[in-house]
C-alpha cells in the first residue's frame, strides 16, 4: 500500500491542533503487537470534546485493538495515550466513572423492564444520568414499562445505549451499533447517536458501515495494516485529490474512437487525466479524473464534433466507500481484529 495519504505522525494532523483540555483523546505513537504480528503501528489520533468520530477498517486492519487500548480493556506497547485526561491502562475508578461503552451484544436479565435495567446500571455510578432523560433520549419512552424480552432487536440495541448512557458518561464508545438492523431501525439509530451529541457527549464509532459514517460522523478515520490510513470529515475525504469522479456514458455503434487523451492507461496517466480502455460499440464508458471540468469539456467538445449522442451520460463523485475500498482493498488480516 502505497503511503501518498495521511498516515502516521500527520493523521494528527487531520484538525487544528487543539488545547489539551478540548480533546476527549490523544493518541501519539500508539504500537502493539501480537508476537510477531505488529497490530498497531505507532498511530497518532485527536478527537476534540463532542465531535462524533468514526473509526473505520477492514477485520484484521487493528480497529479493535486500537478501541480496547482506548477504553482500558488492553494494554499497548508503546506510546502514550489520554482519554479525558486520564491514561486507560492505569485502570482508575474515576476514569471508568467517565466513559460508557456499548458493545455489539449486552446480556440483560430478559425479565426486568426497561426502566428496572436502566436503574440497576444506574446504581453503579456515584452522578448517574436521570433515568426518564436517558430512556426518552434512546427513543425507547413508550416501552419503559415493557419486559426486555419483549422489545425488538432494534429496542433491544436501544437499551444497549441506554446502559451505556446510564452512568452520564463523558465519552461513549459505541462498537459496530446498527449491525442487522432493518433499513428503518438503522435511521431511528442515527438520530439516537445525533440527540448523544446534542447532549453534548463525545462519541467514539466503529462501523462497517460508510453511509453510516457518512452521515453521523464529524471527522474519520481509515486504519489498514495498523497505520491511519486517512482522516478528515467524510466529505473532504471523498473529495480528495486522488479519489476520481466517474464519467460514465453510453458509446453508440458507429461512434469514432475516443480520442487517446481521454483513454490512457492508469499508470501512464497524469494528475487529472482521465483514465477508460478504449470503448467498443454500445458499450458503457466509465472514465476516471480527478479534473472533471476539463475532462467534460474534452468529452463533450469531441462527441460535438463528431455528432455523437453521448446516451446515460452522468457524472459521479466518489463516495466515502469509494475511498475506503481504494485505501484498504477490502482486506483482512487472519489473527488480529
Amino acid at each position: 500500500m502505497t503511503s501518498s495519504t495521511t498516515t502516521g505522525s500527520a493523521a494528527g494532523a487531520g484538525r487544528d491542533e487543539g488545547r489539551a483540555e478540548d480533546l476527549a483523546v490523544s493518541v501519539r505513537g500508539l504500537k502493539k503487537s501480537y508476537g510477531a504480528l505488529e497490530a498497531v503501528r505507532g498511530i497518532d489520533l485527536d478527537i476534540a470534546t463532542g465531535e462524533v468520530f468514526a473509526l473505520l477498517g477492514p477485520n484484521g486492519a487493528g480497529k479493535t485493538t486500537t478501541v480496547e487500548i482506548l477504553e482500558g480493556h488492553r494494554q499497548r506497547d508503546g506510546g502514550e495515550v489520554s482519554v479525558l485526561g486520564h491514561d486507560p491502562r492505569r485502570g482508575e475508578l474515576a476514569f471508568k466513572q467517565r466513559i460508557g461503552i456499548v458493545l455489539q451484544s449486552t446480556g440483560v436479565e430478559p425479565y426486568l423492564t426497561v426502566a428496572e435495567v436502566v436503574d440497576l446500571y444506574r446504581g453503579y455510578y456515584p452522578s448517574p444520568r436521570d433515568i426518564d432523560e436517558v430512556i426518552e433520549v434512546v427513543g425507547l419512552k413508550d416501552k419503559r414499562d415493557e419486559r426486555v424480552l419483549k422489545l425488538s432487536g432494534g429496542q433491544q440495541r436501544r437499551l444497549d445505549v441506554a446502559i451505556g448512557l446510564a452512568g452520564d458518561p463523558e465519552l461513549l464508545f459505541l462498537d459496530e451499533p446498527t449491525t442487522g438492523f432493518d433499513p428503518s431501525a438503522r435511521r431511528h439509530a442515527w438520530e439516537m447517536i445525533k440527540n448523544l451529541q446534542a447532549l453534548g457527549k463525545t462519541v467514539f464509532l466503529t462501523t462497517h458501515y460508510m453511509d453510516e459514517a457518512q452521515y453521523l460522523a464529524d471527522r474519520v478515520a481509515i486504519i489498514a495494516a495498523g497505520a491511519i490510513v486517512a482522516i478528515g470529515p467524510p466529505a473532504t475525504l471523498a473529495g480528495r485529490e486522488q479519489a476520481a469522479t466517474r464519467i460514465a456514458f453510453h458509446f453508440p455503434a458507429g461512434a469514432p474512437a475516443i480520442p487517446e487523451e481521454l483513454r490512457g492507461a492508469p499508470e501512464e496517466a497524469r494528475a487529472g487525466d482521465t483514465m477508460a480502455a478504449p470503448a467498443a460499440p454500445n458499450d458503457t464508458v466509465e472514465l476516471r479524473t480527478t479534473d472533471p471540468t476539463r475532462a467534460l469539456h474534452k468529452l463533450t467538445s469531441w462527441a460535438l464534433d463528431n455528432n455523437v449522442e453521448l446516451g446515460s451520460l452522468s457524472v459521479t463523485r466518489s463516495s466515502l466507500e469509494d475511498v475506503y475500498l481504494e485505501l484498504t482493498g477490502g482486506d483482512e488480516v487472519e489473527g488480529v481484529s
